[in-house]
């Protein structure tokens, strides 16, 4: 299986090749892998001007027919899985297995927006709440809030950005979406899929460029929207200029995971393993700090190690590798030099550590400071630390003492202990008996502090892209 020599832009539904500006590299060798279409701003503003004239079409397509565009999608993403999952590959460096994976999150999401689309609804309100207003009678229903600007990351090019596209749809809204420059081929097949329906002109354009070239996507009143997936110092700086529009921030994390005294530690061990590694550690919501109990650390400790050094990296094309390479060389020497940083300032190396260009060793450390990046920041990447701790409350508090509130996972069997972590946790989400990464696409997903706000998953994505608009009847 090849990728295409050139992809092409899509603009107000219909493909563009104005170039082939932007080469896409395969991630673990290195090698150019195929070139794309790169937008510029006179592009990006013919985009938005489409977005804008599609605006009332789309609103007034009926559900039925929002749902037949997200159900063609479906069947074309089951029959060209492979196709996206090596181009996922590729372009991302994701382990095939997981690449595949990540496929059929992208059906399931679209999936999900096909059976929302039609229960998109109101409710009737009872108004005579005193005597002065006898007779009057309302209801409300949400309708699309109008043109919306998307931006996606690199980390999962095809689910991400379905997390904002699925939901337009369903909604009815036109969009703009960005994804990331690095990894924008899974963007661009969904694109070419969109392509094959009867959504009215304009009500999608999926334009890479680079980042400063995107301004438009942010500032651009003609958006009533701008979704944005990322870093946290990008996704602030964007709110601050993003004006009058609605804004819904998923930004980064350092999720914390702990594992109480009475957790099954075979079974922990087997998903902290996901939860530190998958994807080689390049997830917002992976299990960055681990706090172990005392009574089942050197246990936990001692199978963990030994579970992480079996771990294959390589080739993410071969059936058998679990660790492929970060995403680039730069963010590679990043993450090593905080584990090197770590060391010296006190921390124990347990395993990994190693850098050879993109490919960093599955990595452990315990006794890390706490003002050191790999406990205070996210490393997006693959390495973790244990932390002991003795009490539940403080090990919670430990959890609590971050500048980011995505996920938390908890292994205990304690239901007081699972309702305490559930009140008493700042986060987006609390998982109990699993890691912080487990996601399903139709919940509510998001974070606190500098994590962002607003949530994803389909249904609440669906809530902010449409606004109540009120009825009131006056019988006299």
């Amino acid at each position: 299986m090849k990728l295409q020599a050139t992809y092409p832009f899509y603009l107000a539904n219909q493909p563009e090749q104005p170039n082939a500006d932007l080469a896409v590299t395969e991630k673990y060798t290195g090698e150019v892998a195929t070139r794309v279409a790169l937008a510029d701003a006179e592009a990006i503003d013919r985009a938005i001007a489409a977005a804008e004239a599609a605006a009332e079409p789309m609103a007034r397509l009926a559900p039925y027919e929002r749902q037949a565009v997200l159900e063609h999608c479906v069947r074309r993403f089951r029959e060209r899985a492979d196709e996206l999952a090596y181009a996922l590959c590729v372009e991302a460096g994701k382990p095939i297995r997981d690449s595949r994976g990540e496929v059929s999150r992208l059906i399931d999401t679209f999936r999900i927006a096909a059976e929302e689309s039609v229960r998109i609804g109101g409710e009737v309100l009872n108004l005579e709440i005193s005597p002065r207003a006898r007779g009057y009678s309302g209801m409300y229903k949400r309708v699309p809030i109008g043109p919306c600007s998307f931006i996606s990351p690199f980390n999962f090019p095809l689910n991400l950005a379905a997390h904002k596209v699925a939901p337009a749809i369903a909604a009815g809204c036109p969009f703009v979406l960005k994804p990331a420059s690095r990894t924008p081929i899974g963007a661009l097949l969904i694109g070419e899929t969109l392509a094959e329906t009867e959504l009215p002109p304009g009500a999608f354009s999926i334009l890479p460029c680079h980042r400063e070239g995107a301004d438009l996507f942010t500032t651009d009143e003609r958006l009533k929207l701008l979704s944005f997936t990322g870093s946290p110092s990008v996704g602030w700086a964007l709110k601050a200029k993003a004006g009058k529009k609605n804004v819904v921030l998923e930004l980064g994390g350092n999720a914390a995971c702990i594992i109480d005294e009475d957790a099954d530690l075979d079974d922990a061990v087997k998903r902290l393993i996901v939860g530190a590694f998958y994807q080689s550690g390049q997830s917002c919501i992976k299990a960055q700090r681990l706090l172990v109990h005392d009574r089942v650390y050197d246990p936990l400790r001692d199978k963990l190690v030994a579970a992480t050094k079996a771990l294959k990296m390589g080739d993410p094309k071969d059936e058998d590798t679990f660790i492929g390479p970060m995403i680039d060389e730069s963010e590679a020497r990043r993450l090593e030099s905080w584990i090197n940083d770590a060391v010296a300032a006190g921390a124990s190396l347990l395993c990994g550590g190693r850098r050879e260009g993109v490919m960093l060793q599955a990595t452990l450390l315990e006794n890390v400071p706490k003002d050191q990046p790999l406990c205070a920041d996210e490393a997006f990447g693959p390495v973790s630390i244990l932390q002991r701790f003795s009490d539940f409350d403080e090990a919670l508090d430990e959890v609590n003492n971050s500048r980011f509130g995505l996920q938390a996972g908890v292994f205990t069997r304690d239901l007081y202990k699972v309702q305490r972590a559930w009140d008493r946790l700042n986060v987006g989400g609390v998982i109990i008996g699993d890691i912080p990464n487990w996601r399903v696409d139709n919940m509510p997903y998001g974070g606190v502090k500098d994590s962002g706000f607003g949530r994803e998953g389909v249904r609440w994505a669906i809530e902010d892209m449409t606004e109540i608009r009120l009825l009131v009847i006056r019988t006299p």
